[in-house]
């Protein structure tokens, strides 16, 4: 797929149809654990009261109980050991902190467990298939059978002391005849002492009323809720909907996404066509935004590196066709030479020349390195003083009317001269430097260096004509030679302070230009002393 959006939302629907089965299984652990749930709440307060009820009884007393009220529930109850009735650890201990158990031990019923008595480890079981009408008749014969046995008057009171500590899973309430809302014929089965069930909320439950005989209170009891489990189709329902809602705003963001990629695509097809002015808009912080920008850097970058290939191209064929009309030119006048000593002069020069072209193509070479990105530097602890001793040594000897000399020197405070850098770069540079200022000196040189806790700046000053100040940073563009007196004349290829300042760059510094004590220019270059690890 070619679309990032298409392969998203594929990405997505996988996920969700994943999520969707995931759901389904969970759905339907939640339903059993709400069955669970329901079914406990409707047993617990009915067998919690006929097991508290049999605490005080004789073994046949509680025998006859557990006839008599399985007979009212239609189930059969038995009071058993724990030991007989097998149950896990785990669920022994919860019945064992007083709670009531409703565990599925065949397809369609439940086992109904409830503490008896913890020191004689009894438990009183019953197996039901319906929980809601076998329990709503019993629950209420129980609770009247409980309340007779107090004053009409104080009857209210003992009900709501039973839904404490029994913990009914319904309402239970006692209500007058006029309060209760129940038809004429309600009424009449009511006085007859029969149960009535009727059904409330639409038919979604059911409530329980029976008289309590000799009093004018009427037991209430619910409403009861058959558990309605969550359907398949609502998770189905929102899953669609949920897919729905994610595609829609997954596409419009990617809709944006891609359309500004568009835009840096666009931008790269103009660029390929040799449009290099071409950039992309690069305002925000998102990864597009930062992806513009390096796009941007990119182009600049080959831009400038174009431009300087065309300039170089150019400058090189003109610096190669003056001597190379001289070597020609001597070869000419080599071959006419009346005499070995006249043939001898002409080879000397065009051995000068082909000095001259190794040396263009030695520097062409060094700064194209170092123009076209980061070369490979190998930055160490370098002795700066050391250094500059050692280049003044070699380059000192090869114009003897000028002096050239170390300056004063400002060593760091710790009192070294060391600093982080790439051997033979900076030594290519302060070369360069040294011998730049020799080319263009009238009879001096000066080498200096000042080094602090941040920083190192090597200086090399001349007494010659200097730079104009319009052209300081003129003088370290490529091939470029100045009309005063540091022209052609002078010597060199106009490669030599591109190199440095190239250099300088690496190191993370920079080089200029200024104005000398000793009359001329002075160049620096300056660099932090020690590098970040």
């Amino acid at each position: 797929m070619k679309s990032i959006f298409l392969r998203i939302y594929g990405g997505m629907l996988a996920v969700l149809v994943l999520v969707g089965l995931l759901g389904t299984l969970g759905l339907q652990q939640l339903n059993e654990v709400r069955a669970d749930q329901h079914r406990e709440s409707l047993a617990a307060g009915t067998f919690r009261l006929m097991a508290h009820n049999m605490q005080s009884m004789t073994p046949i007393e509680r025998r006859q109980a557990a006839n008599l009220w399985g007979r009212l529930l239609g189930i059969p109850l038995r009071v058993r050991t724990l030991e007989d009735v097998s149950l896990e650890p785990r669920l022994e201990a919860r019945l064992l902190a007083g709670q009531v158990l409703v565990e599925q031990m065949r397809p369609n019923s439940v086992t109904v467990f409830s503490l008896v008595s913890a020191a004689d480890r009894l438990v009183l079981t019953g197996e039901v298939e319906q929980l809601s009408e076998q329990l709503a008749r019993a629950t209420i014969y129980l609770l009247i059978d409980e309340l007779i046995r107090y004053p009409e008057a104080e009857q209210p009171q003992r009900l709501a002391e039973l839904k404490q500590t029994h913990g009914f899973g319904y309402e239970l309430e006692l209500l007058t005849r006029n309060s209760a809302s129940l038809d004429d014929d309600q009424r009449r089965r009511l006085d007859e002492g029969d149960t009535v069930m009727a059904l409330v909320r639409g038919g979604e439950a059911i409530r329980v009323f029976a008289a309590i005989a000799g009093t004018p209170w009427i037991m209430s009891l619910g409403p009861l809720y058959q558990l309605n489990p969550y359907p398949p189709q609502l998770l189905v329902a929102i899953a669609v909907l949920g897919l729905s809602l994610i595609g829609l705003t997954v596409y419009l963001l990617v809709r944006q996404l891609e359309q500004r990629m568009r835009v840096v695509e666009r931008a790269a097809t103009r660029i390929a066509g040799g449009n290099l002015e071409t950039r992309v808009p690069d305002a925000g912080t998102d990864s597009v935004a930062r992806l513009a920008r390096a796009f941007n850097g990119m182009a600049s970058h080959l831009q400038r590196l174009l431009a300087v290939q065309r300039e170089m191209v150019s400058a090189v064929a003109h610096e190669l066709r003056t001597p190379v009309a001289r070597l020609r030119f001597g070869l000419e006048m080599a071959a006419d030479a009346q005499s070995p000593e006249a043939r001898a002069k002409y080879l000397v020069g065009m051995d000068g020349d082909i000095d001259d072209l190794d040396r263009l193509v030695d520097e062409m070479l060094v700064y194209t390195r170092l123009e076209r990105g980061s070369p490979e530097l190998n930055f160490q602890p370098v002795d700066l003083g050391a250094l500059v001793d050692q280049v003044i040594g070699e380059l000192a000897p090869l114009r003897g009317d000028v002096r050239v000399e170390r300056g004063p020197c400002s060593v760091a405070p710790d009192g070294d001269s060391l600093v982080d850098a790439e051997p033979h770069y900076l030594r290519r540079a302060l070369s360069n430097l040294i011998t730049n200022a020799m080319r263009h000196a009238e009879t001096r040189v000066q080498v200096s260096f000042t080094l602090d806790a941040e920083r190192a700046t090597l200086s090399v000053e001349d007494d010659g004509p200097g730079v104009p100040e319009d052209a300081w940073e003129k003088v370290f563009t490529p091939f470029l030679r100045l009309d005063d007196s540091r022209t052609r004349a002078s010597g060199g290829h106009g490669l030599g302070l591109s190199i440095v300042r190239r250099i300088s760059y690496w190191h993370g510094g920079r080089s200029h230009v200024g104005h000398s004590e000793l009359g001329g220019a002075r160049f620096s270059l300056s660099w932090p002393r020690k590098r970040a690890r």
